[in-house]
């Protein structure tokens, strides 16, 4: 699986772009299995890098979900409270929560493309 290099993405499988758009990756709904509930903040929150933002439910699990970024939510995804498995489908196209990040700089932290493919290979044992 090639990620898309538009973007950064962290070791708990969330990617951000520079516009603050934040899902999670095709890596982490394939882990997950069939997504069944999405739960996210609302407008207005305030996310702070490395902290969880929501969750994601899956019929395997719950799973935290990281904030890639600090920021205030200025838009959420309100169509996977009704389809959470458009996540499944394309989790590079269907969007969580975009943000205005307070300090466009925190991406440098997170991993590129190539590494985090690169990371998902080595978590896997590969």
């Amino acid at each position: 699986m090639s990620y898309p290099s538009d973007r950064k993405y962290t070791k708990e499988h969330e990617w951000i772009t520079a516009d603050g758009t934040v899902g999670i990756t095709h890596h982490a709904q394939d882990s997950l299995g069939d997504i069944v509930f999405v739960e996210l903040p609302k407008v207005g929150a305030e996310l702070t890098m490395g902290k969880t933002f929501g969750t994601i439910e899956s019929v395997k699990a719950v799973s935290d979900l990281y904030a890639p970024a600090s920021g205030t939510v200025t838009a959420v995804n309100e169509a996977l409270a009704t389809a959470p498995e458009q996540v499944n489908k394309d989790a590079h196209a269907a969007w969580m929560v975009k943000i205005k990040m307070k300090d466009p700089a925190e991406m440098n932290a997170l991993l590129s493309a190539v590494d985090y493919e690169k990371f998902v290979s080595e978590e896997a044992g590969h």
